[in-house]
């Protein structure tokens, strides 16, 4: 996925109720500050929420859209890696809700998401 490789993300488990990725942290992820910009906490969420979505909506003529988010940022992250671990909270007809802890090498959360996602017909 060519979004996926600008943010640098790596799935590491893809499944219908647990998903987990990770960014090795860079420069280009950082702000001006010097910590990772909430841009890309928010977007890897997105992503990941989207992906296992996807992925379990495609045998049934399904496609997914990230419908909306809500990021709270807990502290700031400066370098290592990135950890996503996504739980599905709910798997509805339209919609599925997924949660996302992003946390560092530590393991201490750095922000908390809920993205829900749209589930619409497959393109085509």
């Amino acid at each position: 996925m060519a979004y996926d490789a600008t943010l640098g993300l790596v799935v590491d488990v893809l499944g219908d109720e647990l998903a987990r990725a990770h960014v090795l942290v860079e420069d280009r992820h950082k702000q001006p500050m010097g910590l990772v910009h909430g841009g890309l906490l928010a977007s890897v969420a997105e992503a990941l929420g989207v992906r296992a979505t996807a992925a379990a909506v495609a045998a049934e003529g399904g496609a997914a859209r990230g419908l909306s988010s809500q990021t709270s940022f807990l502290r700031p992250l400066f370098g290592g890696t990135l950890r996503a671990e996504a739980r599905r909270r709910h798997r509805g007809r339209t919609t599925w809700l997924w949660e996302v802890d992003l946390a560092g090498d530590d393991g201490r959360l750095c922000a908390l998401v809920r993205v829900t996602v749209a589930v619409v017909p497959a393109p085509g």
